[in-house]
């Protein structure tokens, strides 16, 4: 790369940086943590174990793994919309990650029943391996939805390749034959479509004989991803007709609170009796993305019964009592304030969730690793005082991320005011290397400006170097910083050197593989903003 230097920062006539809110330390924070935990080596899942065992409930890392995947798509779509470099590789990490044996290896057990709400069933089941095979929604729709989001956000196909989507266990100890089951984005989702269909449209069990209304909304989430890549029209049509067959049960209970779920067997559905926050939370959360006038309709009382107000402003959640069960205490991951926190981000208010975040800034131990922030898991339930100190690493690792990262009503535009093939188009930061981060980046079509907010740091495993994408074959572009040119270039010619001042420190520029190269030195963030003329078709050509 040939050097360039540019001055010091002076003011510039119309201030393009104001058009798009720069992320915080601790947005930042969150997405350098998914990250983080992104590239653990393999089965190294630490600070990811919850209080359960054998990953069979909420704290499970499918959960945790998914949650991260799609905290990312709306810090995506909605905060950095033209810096796929950041978050494309860290999405097939994830992804890499859900479909190990550890992630789903859960249902070779939970598929033989015996469970509270199946054990009457138990002959009738079989040890299953496959873990999309039948029933578990609870992990086949995360794999299905991650991967067509995935599709989706960075018009990348390799999911959709045959067996690109592969679960694979062999042990030299039990098991006997590998096991190999094969699927891709496109066979998982019409396998679960059918499934659905085959349900009558009340949805598919997580467990056997257990059909869950928040299990099902991911599935959704999934159809309408496989929509927006193939111009089907599939998601439409399940939701009519799930919402007709659950109109039939009531999606609510007696007291305004979401039924939890469907025995399958015996038709009946069991409320919220517990008033548990996660069931109203989590499903409100993702049942925004097709049912949002239902929704929202319904938030205001059901968050009145299930936040407590804290000391400054501050709210926490009011969490029932531990299950007893057959004289056992149930053991496991609710995750309540991470799951109200990411209703309150949804649902676009803005009092809960500041006063949920403060609470958790304050008594919850927020904590930097590695530049990532999260909040590590705690099992004491409340400090001296009767704050709540209780979290789990659902929440510290993914859900309390997510609701600082979302935007009111953040999922639903996702699924319902997509990206149009012009977006793939525009200037983008299609390579980010580990040791920068991106606090900005936008692309405003009126002015064909992208404008982007980079800092390198030194501490970190990277070359500071970004990628400009969709940049080198226009007729012309034009980098500056503070108003001072950088650079200039154009129809894969040669770069040009702008004018520049001592003092400054120095950027690299250069023609790379994929699009034009820079690479800035570690230091305080750095503001820059790229001009390009327009496509062909555009005004100027």
């Amino acid at each position: 790369m040939s050097s360039l230097k540019t001055g010091p920062e002076v003011a510039h006539g119309r201030d393009i940086a104001d058009v798009d809110a720069v992320l915080t330390a601790e947005q930042l924070g969150h997405i350098r943590h998914f990250d983080n935990l992104s590239r653990q080596l393999p089965n190294d899942w630490s600070l990811m174990q919850g209080k359960g065992i054998g990953q069979f409930d909420f704290g499970g890392i499918r959960f945790q793994v998914a949650y991260m995947a799609y905290a990312l798509a709306l810090a995506h779509v909605h905060r950095l919309p033209n810096a796929p470099g950041v978050f494309k590789p860290v999405f097939e990490r994830l992804i890499e990650k859900i479909l190990m044996p550890e992630a789903w290896l859960y249902w070779r057990d939970v598929s033989r029943g015996g469970a509270v709400f199946n054990a009457h069933l138990a002959e009738n089941y079989h040890e299953e391996w496959n873990p999309v095979a039948r029933d578990n929604i609870m992990y086949s729709a995360y794999v299905q939805s991650m991967t067509l989001m995935y599709h989706h956000l960075f018009g990348d196909d390799r999911y959709a390749q045959p067996g690109a989507l592969s679960f694979d266990y062999w042990s030299f100890f039990w098991g006997g034959e590998p096991k190999r089951f094969e699927y891709d984005e496109n066979s998982l989702n019409e396998h679960l479509y059918w499934q659905m269909v085959e349900s009558g449209y009340l949805g598919v069990a997580c467990e056997p004989n257990c059909t869950f209304q928040i299990c099902n909304q991911p599935a959704i989430l999934g159809f309408r991803m496989h929509d927006l890549v193939t111009g089907e029209n599939v998601a439409a049509g399940v939701t009519r007709s799930y919402e007709q067959a659950w109109k039939q049960l009531g999606r609510l209970d007696s007291t305004g609170h979401y039924n939890m779920m469907l025995t399958q067997d015996s038709g009946t559905v069991v409320p919220n009796e517990a008033t548990a926050p996660w069931i109203d939370a989590w499903c409100g959360t993702l049942m925004n993305t097709w049912n949002s006038e239902f929704v929202h309709a319904h938030y205001p009382q059901q968050i009145t019964d299930l936040l407590v107000d804290g000391p400054d402003g501050t709210k926490s959640v009011r969490t029932p009592p531990a299950q007893q069960v057959m004289g056992q205490t149930v053991i496991n991951d609710t995750c309540d304030f991470g799951w109200v926190a990411a209703w309150a981000s949804e649902m676009g208010d803005t009092t809960a969730l500041h006063g949920l975040l403060t609470h958790a800034d304050r008594f919850m131990n927020p904590t930097w690793r590695d530049g990532g922030l999260f909040y590590p898991r705690n099992d004491t339930e409340v400090d001296e005082h009767g704050n709540r100190t209780l979290i789990e690493p659902l929440t510290g690792n993914a859900l309390l991320g997510y609701a600082r990262l979302n935007v009111p009503d953040g999922m639903r535009k996702l699924y319902n005011e997509p990206w149009g093939p012009a977006h793939f188009t525009e200037p983008v930061l299609s390579d980010v290397a580990g040791d920068i981060a991106v606090s900005q980046a936008r692309f405003d079509p009126a002015s064909d400006v992208l404008t982007f907010r980079v800092q390198r740091h030194g501490e970190r495993e990277g070359d500071g170097s970004i990628v400009l994408g969709n940049v080198a074959d226009r007729k012309h572009w034009s980098l500056t910083e503070n108003g001072v040119v950088v650079a200039t270039g154009g129809a894969g010619g040669p770069i040009a050197p702008g004018p520049h001042t001592g003092g400054a420190q120095e950027i690299e520029i250069d023609h790379v593989e994929g699009g034009i190269g820079i690479r800035v030195p570690a230091g305080a963030p750095r503001t820059f903003h790229l001009e390009v003329s327009p496509l062909k078709g555009h005004s100027d050509e």
